[in-house]
């Protein structure tokens, strides 16, 4: 589970970096910046992937959308000098405690017996 959480991050960084870069490239950028930006997106995409190999797709993209957005946000604030407005800010708050809440609700495999401890509760439950 661990990996996947790692994936999962991976992902989120490399979309925060290349929607981030989109705005470089879309003002006057150079085929390279264009070229960063697509690789970027596609390694969050790969990762996305690899995550939602152990993670729920639902749970996967939600937190990938989800703080996605909120991290674009705060980029755009200090990078890019962009306002935000407080309809915004609630509604960025709205989206993390929805991640919040997703991630809390996602299942979690219940541990395997011991081979040992199976079988044992299987003759008891013969004995009796």
């Amino acid at each position: 589970m661990f990996l996947a959480r790692f994936f999962l991050m991976l992902a989120i960084f490399s979309e925060v970096a290349g929607t981030s870069s989109m705005k470089v490239a879309g003002s006057g950028g150079s085929i390279t910046s264009y070229l960063v930006m697509y690789i970027l997106i596609s390694i969050s995409y790969y990762f996305l992937a690899l995550a939602a190999k152990r993670i729920s797709i639902g749970v996967a993209y939600a937190c990938w959308e989800g703080l996605g957005i909120a991290l674009i946000t705060v980029v755009s604030i200090f990078y890019f000098d962009s306002p935000l407005m407080l309809q915004e800010i609630i509604g960025l708050a709205m989206v993390v405690a929805g991640v919040v809440m997703v991630t809390l609700g996602e299942e979690h495999a219940k541990p395997e017996p011991l081979a040992g401890q199976d079988q044992q509760r299987t003759h008891q439950f013969q004995v009796q």
